[in-house]
């Protein structure tokens, strides 16, 4: 029969005293990156590949009118409402015509066309 050691396998460094302790603080690191990472995707200054940031609907204007009630123009897929708003309801008032041009834009045009006084 042979004799067995009762002292076991010789541990590695890597499970010694000073492993665990590097491992510990691998682990934590990691904890913060990830903490971290999801801090900047949810404040949007990190967004992830992948995912394309459409909006399909923006609020170009609001206007209160008293005490939470309110109009507010929204674009929605190229077209703008006129949207009224109270605590109970949501209504739509019109459907508005394209966005006035730029006034600068608007003056030069006027400007640039020869013949014509106003």
């Amino acid at each position: 029969m042979t004799a067995v050691s009762s002292s076991g396998p010789a541990l590695g460094p890597a499970f010694g005293a000073s492993g665990g302790l590097q491992a510990f603080f691998a682990i934590l690191i990691v904890l913060a990156l990830v903490a971290g990472l999801s801090w900047l995707v949810r404040r949007g200054t990190l967004r992830l590949p992948g995912r394309l940031k459409r909006q399909a609907m923006s609020i170009e204007s609001a206007t209160p009118l008293g005490e939470r009630r309110s109009l507010v123009i929204v674009s929605v897929e190229g077209r703008r409402l006129l949207i009224g708003l109270t605590p109970t309801q949501v209504s739509l008032v019109t459907e508005l015509g394209p966005p006035p041009a730029d006034f600068g834009a608007a003056l030069q045009t006027r400007l640039d066309q020869p013949g014509q006084t106003s």
